[in-house]
Protein backbone atom coordinates (compact mmCIF):
# COMPACT_ATOMS: atom_id res chain seq x y z
CA UNK A 1 0.00 0.00 0.00
CA UNK A 2 2.84 2.39 0.84
CA UNK A 3 4.27 2.13 -2.68
CA UNK A 4 0.87 3.19 -4.08
CA UNK A 5 0.83 6.20 -1.79
CA UNK A 6 4.38 7.10 -2.85
CA UNK A 7 3.46 6.85 -6.54
CA UNK A 8 0.34 8.94 -5.97
CA UNK A 9 2.27 11.56 -4.02
CA UNK A 10 4.96 11.65 -6.69
CA UNK A 11 2.35 12.05 -9.43
CA UNK A 12 0.71 14.86 -7.44
CA UNK A 13 4.01 16.64 -6.99
CA UNK A 14 4.76 16.32 -10.69
CA UNK A 15 1.30 17.71 -11.47
CA UNK A 16 1.85 20.69 -9.21
CA UNK A 17 5.29 21.26 -10.74
CA UNK A 18 3.90 21.10 -14.28
CA UNK A 19 1.04 23.40 -13.34
CA UNK A 20 3.48 25.83 -11.74
CA UNK A 21 5.75 25.73 -14.75
CA UNK A 22 2.78 26.33 -17.02
CA UNK A 23 1.72 29.32 -14.91
CA UNK A 24 5.24 30.77 -15.03
CA UNK A 25 5.44 30.17 -18.78
CA UNK A 26 2.08 31.81 -19.42
CA UNK A 27 2.99 34.68 -17.11
CA UNK A 28 6.27 35.17 -18.94
CA UNK A 29 4.51 35.25 -22.31
CA UNK A 30 1.93 37.72 -21.01
CA UNK A 31 4.45 40.15 -19.56
CA UNK A 32 6.67 39.96 -22.65
CA UNK A 33 3.76 41.18 -24.77
CA UNK A 34 3.69 44.35 -22.67
CA UNK A 35 7.46 44.83 -22.68
CA UNK A 36 8.19 44.06 -26.34
CA UNK A 37 8.01 46.83 -28.98
CA UNK A 38 5.80 45.91 -31.92
CA UNK A 39 7.71 45.23 -35.13
CA UNK A 40 4.74 46.16 -37.30
CA UNK A 41 1.70 48.36 -36.79
CA UNK A 42 -1.63 46.91 -37.81
CA UNK A 43 -3.67 48.59 -40.51
CA UNK A 44 -6.92 47.43 -38.97
CA UNK A 45 -9.34 49.94 -40.49
CA UNK A 46 -10.85 49.71 -43.98
CA UNK A 47 -11.33 52.59 -46.40
CA UNK A 48 -14.45 51.73 -48.41
CA UNK A 49 -14.69 54.76 -50.71
CA UNK A 50 -12.99 58.08 -51.40
CA UNK A 51 -14.01 61.21 -53.23
CA UNK A 52 -12.54 64.71 -53.43
CA UNK A 53 -13.71 65.81 -49.99
CA UNK A 54 -14.76 62.71 -48.04
CA UNK A 55 -13.65 59.25 -47.04
CA UNK A 56 -15.96 56.38 -46.09
CA UNK A 57 -14.65 53.80 -43.63
CA UNK A 58 -15.94 50.55 -42.25
CA UNK A 59 -17.60 51.38 -38.95
CA UNK A 60 -15.49 50.57 -35.88
CA UNK A 61 -15.24 52.20 -32.44
CA UNK A 62 -12.22 54.16 -33.69
CA UNK A 63 -13.57 55.28 -37.06
CA UNK A 64 -16.86 56.34 -35.44
CA UNK A 65 -15.17 58.49 -32.80
CA UNK A 66 -16.08 62.20 -32.82
CA UNK A 67 -13.33 64.71 -33.60
CA UNK A 68 -10.31 65.11 -35.89
CA UNK A 69 -7.86 62.32 -36.68
CA UNK A 70 -5.32 60.89 -39.11
CA UNK A 71 -5.35 58.03 -41.55
CA UNK A 72 -2.12 56.24 -42.44
CA UNK A 73 -1.85 53.58 -45.14
CA UNK A 74 0.68 51.40 -46.95
CA UNK A 75 3.09 51.17 -44.01
CA UNK A 76 2.97 54.90 -43.26
CA UNK A 77 3.72 55.90 -46.85
CA UNK A 78 0.44 57.82 -47.02
CA UNK A 79 -1.24 60.21 -44.60
CA UNK A 80 -4.47 62.19 -44.53
CA UNK A 81 -6.07 64.41 -41.93
CA UNK A 82 -9.78 63.74 -41.49
CA UNK A 83 -12.49 65.72 -39.75
CA UNK A 84 -15.93 65.27 -38.31
CA UNK A 85 -18.47 62.63 -39.25
CA UNK A 86 -20.75 63.72 -42.09
CA UNK A 87 -22.84 60.56 -42.36
CA UNK A 88 -22.97 57.21 -40.58
CA UNK A 89 -24.98 54.02 -40.46
CA UNK A 90 -24.60 50.57 -38.92
CA UNK A 91 -21.90 49.55 -41.41
CA UNK A 92 -19.95 52.67 -42.36
CA UNK A 93 -18.84 56.17 -41.42
CA UNK A 94 -18.25 59.03 -43.88
CA UNK A 95 -15.91 61.77 -42.70
CA UNK A 96 -14.55 65.01 -44.12
CA UNK A 97 -11.06 64.92 -45.65
CA UNK A 98 -9.20 68.00 -44.42
CA UNK A 99 -5.89 67.35 -46.20
CA UNK A 100 -3.88 64.59 -47.84
CA UNK A 101 -0.33 65.29 -46.68
CA UNK A 102 1.40 62.62 -48.76
CA UNK A 103 0.50 59.53 -50.72
CA UNK A 104 -2.75 58.81 -52.56
CA UNK A 105 -5.83 57.94 -50.54
CA UNK A 106 -7.63 54.97 -52.08
CA UNK A 107 -9.89 52.16 -50.81
CA UNK A 108 -8.08 49.51 -48.82
CA UNK A 109 -6.48 48.84 -45.41
CA UNK A 110 -5.56 51.85 -43.25
CA UNK A 111 -4.62 52.80 -39.73
CA UNK A 112 -6.73 55.28 -37.77
CA UNK A 113 -4.49 57.53 -35.66
CA UNK A 114 -4.86 60.25 -33.06
CA UNK A 115 -1.61 61.99 -34.10
CA UNK A 116 -3.35 64.32 -36.62
CA UNK A 117 -0.08 66.07 -37.58
CA UNK A 118 2.31 63.61 -39.26
CA UNK A 119 5.44 65.76 -38.96
CA UNK A 120 6.45 69.31 -38.04
CA UNK A 121 5.60 71.91 -40.67
CA UNK A 122 5.27 75.67 -41.08
CA UNK A 123 1.80 75.52 -42.59
CA UNK A 124 -0.01 74.00 -39.61
CA UNK A 125 1.88 75.78 -36.83
CA UNK A 126 3.95 72.80 -35.70
CA UNK A 127 7.29 74.03 -37.01
CA UNK A 128 10.27 72.42 -35.26
CA UNK A 129 13.85 71.67 -36.25
CA UNK A 130 15.59 68.31 -36.32
CA UNK A 131 18.17 67.93 -33.54
CA UNK A 132 20.20 65.28 -31.74
CA UNK A 133 21.33 64.95 -28.17
CA UNK A 134 23.71 62.67 -26.32
CA UNK A 135 21.88 59.98 -24.37
CA UNK A 136 23.12 57.11 -22.21
CA UNK A 137 22.85 54.70 -25.16
CA UNK A 138 24.22 57.04 -27.82
CA UNK A 139 22.93 59.75 -30.12
CA UNK A 140 19.20 60.36 -29.77
CA UNK A 141 16.99 62.25 -32.24
CA UNK A 142 14.45 64.91 -31.46
CA UNK A 143 12.70 68.06 -32.61
CA UNK A 144 13.31 71.48 -31.11
CA UNK A 145 12.16 75.08 -31.29
CA UNK A 146 14.61 77.15 -29.27
CA UNK A 147 13.59 80.41 -27.56
CA UNK A 148 13.32 83.57 -29.65
CA UNK A 149 15.15 85.52 -26.97
CA UNK A 150 18.11 84.17 -24.97
CA UNK A 151 16.52 85.35 -21.73
CA UNK A 152 13.44 83.18 -22.27
CA UNK A 153 14.12 80.35 -19.85
CA UNK A 154 10.91 78.28 -19.99
CA UNK A 155 11.01 75.06 -22.02
CA UNK A 156 8.28 72.51 -22.69
CA UNK A 157 9.54 68.93 -23.07
CA UNK A 158 7.04 66.54 -24.67
CA UNK A 159 7.31 62.77 -24.08
CA UNK A 160 5.37 60.38 -26.31
CA UNK A 161 3.91 57.05 -25.27
CA UNK A 162 4.71 53.37 -25.63
CA UNK A 163 5.04 52.26 -29.23
CA UNK A 164 4.20 55.77 -30.44
CA UNK A 165 6.14 58.19 -32.62
CA UNK A 166 7.26 61.68 -31.66
CA UNK A 167 4.43 62.96 -33.89
CA UNK A 168 2.04 62.04 -31.07
CA UNK A 169 3.17 65.18 -29.24
CA UNK A 170 2.69 67.60 -32.15
CA UNK A 171 -0.91 68.31 -31.17
CA UNK A 172 0.42 70.42 -28.28
CA UNK A 173 2.93 72.41 -30.34
CA UNK A 174 0.74 75.19 -31.83
CA UNK A 175 -0.42 76.18 -28.34
CA UNK A 176 3.12 76.14 -26.95
CA UNK A 177 4.32 78.28 -29.86
CA UNK A 178 1.56 80.77 -29.05
CA UNK A 179 2.64 80.81 -25.40
CA UNK A 180 6.20 81.62 -26.46
CA UNK A 181 7.81 78.55 -24.90
CA UNK A 182 10.85 76.79 -26.27
CA UNK A 183 9.84 73.25 -27.24
CA UNK A 184 11.74 69.97 -27.22
CA UNK A 185 10.28 66.65 -28.41
CA UNK A 186 12.88 63.98 -27.60
CA UNK A 187 13.06 60.35 -28.59
CA UNK A 188 13.90 57.57 -26.19
CA UNK A 189 15.25 54.02 -26.33
CA UNK A 190 13.41 51.47 -28.48
CA UNK A 191 11.80 54.09 -30.71
CA UNK A 192 12.03 53.15 -34.38
CA UNK A 193 14.85 55.68 -34.90
CA UNK A 194 16.77 55.41 -31.61
CA UNK A 195 19.25 52.98 -30.05
CA UNK A 196 17.46 50.11 -28.29
CA UNK A 197 18.00 48.76 -24.82
CA UNK A 198 20.42 45.85 -24.67
CA UNK A 199 17.39 43.59 -24.29
CA UNK A 200 15.20 45.41 -26.82
CA UNK A 201 12.37 45.64 -24.25
CA UNK A 202 10.42 48.48 -22.72
CA UNK A 203 11.19 49.08 -19.06
CA UNK A 204 7.92 50.87 -18.23
CA UNK A 205 9.72 54.17 -17.56
CA UNK A 206 12.24 52.66 -15.16
CA UNK A 207 15.13 53.17 -17.59
CA UNK A 208 13.60 55.40 -20.29
CA UNK A 209 13.61 58.39 -17.94
CA UNK A 210 17.39 58.57 -18.35
CA UNK A 211 16.99 59.44 -22.04
CA UNK A 212 14.56 62.23 -21.20
CA UNK A 213 16.93 63.46 -18.48
CA UNK A 214 19.62 63.70 -21.18
CA UNK A 215 17.26 65.84 -23.26
CA UNK A 216 16.76 68.12 -20.25
CA UNK A 217 20.53 68.49 -20.06
CA UNK A 218 20.44 69.68 -23.68
CA UNK A 219 17.75 72.24 -22.78
CA UNK A 220 19.56 73.46 -19.66
CA UNK A 221 22.76 73.94 -21.65
CA UNK A 222 20.73 76.28 -23.87
CA UNK A 223 19.29 78.34 -21.05
CA UNK A 224 16.33 76.39 -19.70
CA UNK A 225 15.73 77.23 -16.05
CA UNK A 226 12.07 76.26 -15.82
CA UNK A 227 10.61 73.20 -17.51
CA UNK A 228 7.04 72.06 -18.15
CA UNK A 229 6.91 68.32 -18.81
CA UNK A 230 4.23 66.70 -20.97
CA UNK A 231 3.65 62.95 -21.08
CA UNK A 232 1.22 60.81 -23.05
CA UNK A 233 0.39 57.25 -21.88
CA UNK A 234 3.69 55.53 -20.93
CA UNK A 235 5.27 58.95 -21.43
CA UNK A 236 3.47 59.87 -18.21
CA UNK A 237 5.12 56.95 -16.41
CA UNK A 238 8.49 58.12 -17.77
CA UNK A 239 7.87 61.67 -16.56
CA UNK A 240 6.97 60.46 -13.06
CA UNK A 241 10.14 58.37 -12.84
CA UNK A 242 12.19 61.35 -14.02
CA UNK A 243 10.70 63.51 -11.27
CA UNK A 244 11.66 60.80 -8.79
CA UNK A 245 15.26 60.33 -9.95
CA UNK A 246 16.60 63.16 -12.09
CA UNK A 247 19.08 65.82 -11.03
CA UNK A 248 16.97 68.25 -13.10
CA UNK A 249 13.70 67.53 -11.29
CA UNK A 250 13.96 70.78 -9.34
CA UNK A 251 13.68 72.73 -12.61
CA UNK A 252 10.27 71.22 -13.42
CA UNK A 253 7.56 73.75 -12.54
CA UNK A 254 4.56 71.92 -14.00
CA UNK A 255 3.48 68.60 -15.50
CA UNK A 256 0.75 67.85 -18.04
CA UNK A 257 -0.20 64.17 -18.29
CA UNK A 258 -2.57 62.87 -20.98
CA UNK A 259 -4.06 59.40 -20.39
CA UNK A 260 -1.01 58.53 -18.28
CA UNK A 261 0.11 55.30 -16.72
CA UNK A 262 0.18 56.20 -13.03
CA UNK A 263 0.06 52.56 -11.88
CA UNK A 264 1.48 49.79 -14.04
CA UNK A 265 0.07 47.32 -11.53
CA UNK A 266 -3.47 48.34 -12.42
CA UNK A 267 -2.77 48.61 -16.15
CA UNK A 268 -1.32 45.08 -16.25
CA UNK A 269 -4.23 43.74 -14.19
CA UNK A 270 -6.66 45.44 -16.58
CA UNK A 271 -5.07 43.82 -19.62
CA UNK A 272 -5.04 40.43 -17.91
CA UNK A 273 -8.76 40.73 -17.20
CA UNK A 274 -9.44 41.84 -20.79
CA UNK A 275 -7.72 38.66 -22.01
CA UNK A 276 -9.60 36.54 -19.44
CA UNK A 277 -6.44 35.66 -17.58
CA UNK A 278 -6.59 35.12 -13.81
CA UNK A 279 -5.42 38.04 -11.69
CA UNK A 280 -3.23 35.57 -9.82
CA UNK A 281 -1.22 35.14 -13.00
CA UNK A 282 -0.94 38.91 -13.46
CA UNK A 283 0.25 39.38 -9.89
CA UNK A 284 2.72 36.50 -10.17
CA UNK A 285 4.11 37.91 -13.41
CA UNK A 286 4.55 41.34 -11.82
CA UNK A 287 6.45 39.82 -8.90
CA UNK A 288 8.64 37.65 -11.09
CA UNK A 289 9.67 40.45 -13.46
CA UNK A 290 11.02 42.30 -10.44
CA UNK A 291 13.43 39.51 -9.48
CA UNK A 292 17.15 39.57 -10.16
CA UNK A 293 16.76 36.64 -12.57
CA UNK A 294 13.96 38.38 -14.51
CA UNK A 295 15.92 38.19 -17.77
CA UNK A 296 14.97 34.55 -18.09
CA UNK A 297 11.33 35.36 -17.32
CA UNK A 298 10.48 38.64 -19.03
CA UNK A 299 13.53 38.89 -21.27
CA UNK A 300 14.67 42.12 -19.62
CA UNK A 301 18.21 43.07 -18.66
CA UNK A 302 17.21 44.62 -15.32
CA UNK A 303 14.61 43.82 -12.67
CA UNK A 304 11.47 45.90 -13.13
CA UNK A 305 9.94 46.96 -9.84
CA UNK A 306 6.23 47.27 -10.59
CA UNK A 307 5.46 48.65 -7.09
CA UNK A 308 7.89 51.49 -7.82
CA UNK A 309 5.61 52.57 -10.69
CA UNK A 310 2.46 52.72 -8.54
CA UNK A 311 1.96 56.43 -7.85
CA UNK A 312 -1.30 55.90 -6.02
CA UNK A 313 0.63 54.05 -3.34
CA UNK A 314 3.36 56.71 -3.59
CA UNK A 315 1.01 59.70 -3.80
CA UNK A 316 2.55 61.42 -0.77
CA UNK A 317 5.83 61.77 -2.70
CA UNK A 318 4.39 63.96 -5.46
CA UNK A 319 5.43 67.62 -5.29
CA UNK A 320 5.03 69.24 -8.72
CA UNK A 321 1.65 70.75 -9.74
CA UNK A 322 0.13 68.43 -12.33
CA UNK A 323 -2.69 68.67 -14.86
CA UNK A 324 -4.06 65.18 -15.46
CA UNK A 325 -6.28 64.64 -18.53
CA UNK A 326 -8.03 61.29 -18.97
CA UNK A 327 -11.14 59.82 -20.59
CA UNK A 328 -13.40 57.51 -18.61
CA UNK A 329 -13.68 55.09 -21.55
CA UNK A 330 -9.93 54.70 -22.11
CA UNK A 331 -9.53 51.25 -23.63
CA UNK A 332 -5.80 50.84 -22.97
CA UNK A 333 -4.87 52.72 -19.77
CA UNK A 334 -7.79 52.62 -17.33
CA UNK A 335 -9.18 55.91 -16.03
CA UNK A 336 -9.72 54.79 -12.43
CA UNK A 337 -6.06 55.04 -11.29
CA UNK A 338 -5.96 58.66 -12.50
CA UNK A 339 -9.14 59.39 -10.58
CA UNK A 340 -7.79 57.71 -7.46
CA UNK A 341 -4.50 59.61 -7.67
CA UNK A 342 -6.30 62.94 -8.05
CA UNK A 343 -8.48 62.12 -5.05
CA UNK A 344 -5.40 61.23 -3.02
CA UNK A 345 -3.59 64.50 -3.87
CA UNK A 346 -6.09 67.24 -4.78
CA UNK A 347 -3.53 69.80 -3.54
CA UNK A 348 -1.15 68.87 -6.36
CA UNK A 349 -3.27 67.29 -9.10
CA UNK A 350 -5.97 68.88 -11.25
CA UNK A 351 -8.00 66.17 -12.99
CA UNK A 352 -9.87 66.98 -16.21
CA UNK A 353 -12.20 64.16 -17.22
CA UNK A 354 -13.19 63.45 -20.81
CA UNK A 355 -15.79 61.09 -22.30
CA UNK A 356 -15.78 59.11 -25.59
CA UNK A 357 -12.08 59.84 -26.17
CA UNK A 358 -10.74 56.29 -25.79
CA UNK A 359 -6.93 56.37 -25.34
CA UNK A 360 -4.96 59.62 -25.79
CA UNK A 361 -7.65 61.20 -28.00
CA UNK A 362 -8.83 63.95 -25.68
CA UNK A 363 -7.38 66.63 -27.97
CA UNK A 364 -9.00 65.00 -31.00
CA UNK A 365 -12.47 64.84 -29.46
CA UNK A 366 -12.46 68.39 -28.08
CA UNK A 367 -9.38 70.40 -29.13
CA UNK A 368 -10.84 73.67 -27.88
CA UNK A 369 -11.32 72.33 -24.37
CA UNK A 370 -7.91 70.63 -24.41
CA UNK A 371 -6.25 73.86 -25.46
CA UNK A 372 -8.17 75.88 -22.87
CA UNK A 373 -7.34 73.72 -19.83
CA UNK A 374 -3.70 73.26 -20.87
CA UNK A 375 -3.21 76.95 -21.67
CA UNK A 376 -4.65 78.04 -18.32
CA UNK A 377 -2.52 75.55 -16.44
CA UNK A 378 0.74 76.36 -18.25
CA UNK A 379 0.21 80.14 -18.02
CA UNK A 380 -0.43 79.80 -14.28
CA UNK A 381 2.62 77.64 -13.69
CA UNK A 382 4.90 79.93 -15.70
CA UNK A 383 3.59 83.02 -13.90
CA UNK A 384 3.80 81.51 -10.41
CA UNK A 385 7.26 80.03 -10.97
CA UNK A 386 8.42 83.36 -12.35
CA UNK A 387 7.28 85.15 -9.22
CA UNK A 388 9.10 82.55 -7.15
CA UNK A 389 12.29 83.18 -9.10
CA UNK A 390 11.92 86.94 -8.65
CA UNK A 391 11.51 86.48 -4.88
CA UNK A 392 14.82 84.65 -4.78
Amino acid sequence: MSHVIRRTATAGAVGVTVAGASLVGLGGYFVRQILTPAKTVAEDETVLAVDADTVTLRRTPASASPGRYSLYWQSFSGHARIGEILHEDDESVTREVLAVDFGRLTPGPARFSSYFYPAPSVEDGTKLQEMTYDGPLGTMPGWVSEPAQPQDDVWAVLVHGRGAFRAEALRAVPLLHDLGLAILVPGYRNDVDTPPNADGRYHLGLSEWRDIEASLAYAVERGAQRIVLFGWSMGGAIVLQLLDHSAYADKVVGVVLDAPVVSWRQVIDSHAAAHRLPLALSHAAQRLVGQSWSKSFGGVSMPLSIPHTDWIARADELRVPTLLIHSVDDDFVPYEPSRDLAEARPDVIQLETWHTALHCREWNVDPQRWRSVVETFVRTRVAESGRGADDE
